[in-house]
């Protein structure tokens, strides 16, 4: 049964992250689906017409929920439509696959599939894009190294060139431009446990001269996107109905 997860996040810079790994070396072991040590991640983040996803993070809002559709290295092999919902630091995930064909009939606003769907999320989600007009706002793209502990079901993982697609909301453009959203020193650190935090995990990380935050990678790319459309993103007639 899937539980409350706890994530913890953290800014760091590339100097930090080289000594981490070495230090990490004799304890964790890289995520088997990393290919050449990581793997690229496309999210299709949706907000709806007050724009609660991204004004709830801002604000720091003790319970909140995002929506999105994942893939990884520009593939439709494995396809998601996700909601996250946090808790304060705690997180808890749902998900339901979805096909490519899918994808763009969300993207052009077609939902009436996902109300026959026999997952609950979809069919939620469906109310979501008819009731409170849940739309496509941002595609948020980076590249993460990820590290395994068995003990306490311990993930950390390490999230390098956060940028956010520009132009389209086509997930499955690998040549889909592209504006990068943190400094090119630095990364988002996250380290994610089920049941405890072992204490070889507390001595290694993180670092003294990191920085603890509330690191939204959503927040980020909407805040670099935001002169495209000034949140004014519903122009389409159907929304206006």
């Amino acid at each position: 049964m899937s539980k409350y997860r706890n994530e913890w996040k953290y800014l760091i810079n590339y100097g930090e992250y080289e000594a981490l790994k070495t230090r990490m070396g004799p304890y964790f072991h890289m995520d088997p689906n990393a290919i050449d040590g990581e793997y690229i991640i496309r999210s299709l983040y949706f907000d709806d017409i007050k724009n609660s996803a991204y004004e709830e993070k801002d604000m720091g809002v003790f319970f909140r929920k995002k929506y999105r559709i994942r893939i990884y290295n520009f593939s439709d092999s494995s396809i998601k439509l996700e909601r996250k919902i946090k808790k304060g630091s705690y997180i808890f995930k749902e998900a339901a696959e979805l096909t490519k064909e899918e994808v763009y009939k969300i993207i052009n606003g077609d939902y009436d599939f996902l109300l026959r769907s026999e997952n609950n999320l979809c069919r939620e989600f469906y109310y979501e894009c008819i009731s409170n007009f849940m739309r496509p706002r941002v595609i948020v793209d980076y590249d993460r190294t990820p590290y395994i502990m068995d003990s306490g079901t311990v993930r950390i993982t390490f999230d390098k060139r956060v940028r956010a697609g520009i132009g389209s909301f086509d997930i499955f453009d690998p040549n889909l431009p592209t504006l990068s959203a943190l400094p090119a020193d630095k990364m988002i650190m996250e380290i994610k446990f089920t049941e405890f935090l072992p204490k070889i995990v507390k001595d290694l990380a993180p670092p003294d001269s990191s920085e603890f935050v509330a690191a939204s990678k959503y927040v980020l790319c909407c805040d670099k996107t935001k002169y495209l459309n000034e949140y004014a993103y519903y122009t389409d007639e159907r929304s206006l109905i």
